[in-house]
């Protein structure tokens, strides 16, 4: 957060209005020497986020219940929610936008039943730029309302809704699907390494890009990583997000997975050139390795670059195993605000 020094303001002044210490402003503004110290007209101060703008809640497993509340926040805040389609079980798929300007970017997260870390970033995410948007601020020296009169940003935070909840909910009997999960499970009750969809199903292997190549390679049924399904395309979530990029023609993309601490930017030679030095702003922004190409086929990225020819990224954050435990969310947010702030400027 940022605040712009005005004539008759002093460090007390600033730090009252903004409701926080006089200490605390010094301490996150390096250059001032101490509470007593001048501060000129123009000056650029740096504000930590307000408690009253952290309005979403991020400190434990975060599932469908929990997007559909915050959900209802962001709305008031200027992000339009709708629906852009539905899960194997029913639950509603939700595309977030914020921002009016005709470059349209598209986020996506919770693609992978164990990697609801993703889904806590986006919504995070929209939950900060809903907020500096509105008060007409900066946030880490980005100027957000500036950016969102030239890009459009869609969000799909939770791609598979019904495999997050059963990893972080497990199976019961009532469950609809409870005899085929366990079947899939080899009868096993725990579900941390679970990653497809709610019938076995790998959402990120379903896409028409070298899809022949990944199923000869991969599960030949139904299992909890893995498998391509019968055929591309054949899962409602996979529809969804196909029908979506259909509709608004992005001119690039960000899909979010976890761990690795990496960024994937290539096809098999079909990225185009600008996706370099794309990948190098959203590193510098993020301490994440560029890689050009993952050893696999089938997934979003590789089928947005393959079919339109438009820059395309894989981002996994985090690092260890999935799921990673809820302390880690600090790491990842802090490593990742800025490259997803970087990614509305590409």
């Amino acid at each position: 957060m940022t605040y712009v020094v005005k004539r008759g303001d002093t460090i007390a002044k600033v730090a009252l209005a903004n409701k926080m210490r006089p200490f605390d402003l010094v301490y996150y503004n390096p250059s001032l020497l101490n509470e007593k110290d001048y501060i000129q007209p123009g000056t650029i101060l740096q504000l930590p986020l307000k408690e009253d703008q952290k309005r979403l809640s991020f400190e434990t497993e975060y599932g469908p219940t929990d997007l559909e509340k915050d959900l209802k926040i962001l709305e008031k805040s200027g992000v339009h929610v709708s629906q852009c389609g539905q899960s194997v079980m029913g639950k509603p798929l939700y595309e977030c936008k914020i921002g009016t300007g005709p470059r349209h970017v598209f986020y996506s997260g919770g693609w992978h039943a164990n990697e609801a870390h993703t889904s806590k970033l986006l919504m995070k995410f929209l939950d900060v730029l809903s907020s500096v948007n509105e008060q007409n601020q900066e946030v880490y020296g980005y100027p957000v309302v500036d950016i969102l009169k030239k890009i459009t940003l869609t969000v799909v935070p939770m791609v598979n809704p019904d495999g997050i909840e059963l990893v972080e909910q497990g199976i019961y009997p009532e469950h609809s699907f409870y005899e085929e999960v366990i079947e899939i499970n080899k009868g096993q009750r725990r579900f941390d390494h679970w990653s497809s969809n709610i019938r076995g199903v790998d959402l990120n292997h379903q896409w028409p890009a070298g899809w022949e190549l990944e199923a000869e390679e991969s599960p030949q049924k139904p299992w909890s990583r893995h498998y391509s399904g019968p055929a591309p395309l054949s899962e409602p979530e996979a529809i969804a997000i196909y029908n979506l990029t259909k509709k608004y023609d992005f001119h690039y993309v960000l899909a979010f997975h976890s761990q690795g601490q990496v960024i994937y930017w290539g096809y098999r030679g079909y990225e185009p050139k600008e996706s370099e030095e794309m990948v190098k702003k959203l590193s510098l922004a993020s301490s994440y390795t560029p890689i050009h190409t993952a050893d696999s086929d089938g997934g979003y990225k590789d089928w947005f670059i393959l079919h339109t020819g438009r820059p395309g990224f894989t981002i996994e954050i985090g690092n260890g195993q999935n799921p990673l435990p809820n302390e880690a969310f600090a790491e990842i947010w802090s490593n990742n605000i800025g490259l997803a702030l970087e990614g509305l400027t590409l």
